[in-house]
């Protein structure tokens, strides 16, 4: 099927402009000259209230959406908040990829997670091994949510001829991360950790787990690249990965951060937490194969999102 793709004056719906990925796309198209951003926040468009969605849909008819909103987390609020997780993402998803196909909107992204493949997966981890094995326990809530929405968008293509695309982001971070110490992914959390760790003196810094898990990171703003890349040049069924084909331990990474901040004392794991799946690694040959590659370095992009950090505590 040939892509359909986006002019600069196209009326464009951001769904979750205020969170990582939407606000990295909101930049990414406002640099590219895209003139015409929808953008709700939660107060004004509540993504769970199908009425309200429909609502919007109707009077604003965009015609290209990324569908970057969610309710999202760590190890700790996947686990001790499976109702939200589950209830929340898949309330958004079935109101917004309705809607979308109800009100006509040419072409819809879906921005799913590496979460959705099993624990155990061979590594790295291929588009096609979706489904073949059982979730990481800790969060399947979510998983299973975002598992829905690419299905979702499948059967909206097969029943409707729908076009909707659906790419899985390995691990995010980058500026507008959530550095919530009971929320967060490990990678803002170290971030924050090292830095409070170094204000205050502090002799060690507390890991979580063996240090021993394997995990691959992309900066947002190259997920922001290649989302905009893929809504111009790719309308298939077929899920595609999108991370950098490479992946550090977190001790690797979490003495990385130590170095990033300045931080000298010592690094205490605590092997009482969980580890989460062993390794996460995504195959992005086959977005490597349309001609598409990150261009930010791990320790190049964790410098500017702990400036960022820095700068967002004035």
């Amino acid at each position: 099927m040939q892509p359909i793709a986006m002019q600069k004056d196209s009326r464009i719906f951001i769904a979750g402009h205020r969170g990582l990925v939407g606000s990295a796309l909101c930049r990414r198209l406002c640099s590219d000259g895209y003139q015409n951003l929808i953008l709700r926040q939660h107060a004004d468009l509540d993504l769970r209230d199908a009425g309200a969605v429909r609502s919007f849909f109707e009077t604003e008819r965009p015609e290209y959406v990324f569908l970057a909103a969610a309710t999202v987390g760590g190890i700790f609020a996947n686990d001790s908040r499976p109702a939200e997780f589950i209830y929340d993402n898949l309330a958004i998803e079935i109101n917004v990829i309705d809607a979308a196909y109800r009100c006509g909107v040419k072409k819809l992204e879906f921005l799913g997670s590496s979460c959705i493949y099993p624990k155990l997966a061979p590594q790295p981890m291929k588009e096609e091994y979706l489904l073949t094995g059982p979730l990481e326990p800790t969060n399947e809530w979510y998983a299973v949510a975002k598992i829905a929405g690419i299905k979702m968008v499948q059967a909206y293509r097969r029943q409707y001829g729908f076009s909707g695309i659906s790419l899985m982001p390995t691990n995010l971070y980058g500026p507008g991360d959530n550095f919530d110490l009971q929320s967060s992914h490990v990678l803002p959390a170290l971030i924050r950790k090292f830095h409070e760790a170094k204000i205050a003196g502090a002799p060690e810094v507390i890991v979580w787990g063996t240090g021993s898990p394997r995990r691959e990171f992309l900066h947002v703003d190259d997920l922001a690249d290649a989302s905009v890349f893929l809504m111009q040049n790719y309308d298939g069924e077929g899920i595609v990965n999108v991370g950098t084909g490479s992946d550090v331990t977190i001790r690797e990474l979490a003495e990385i951060i130590a170095g990033v901040t300045g931080y000298r004392g010592r690094l205490h794991f605590d092997t009482s937490k969980p580890d989460g799946t062993p390794r996460k690694l995504l195959d992005v040959s086959r977005l490597e194969s349309m001609g598409w590659h990150p261009r930010i370095a791990l320790r190049e992009g964790i410098a500017a999102t702990h400036d960022w950090y820095k700068s967002s505590l004035l």
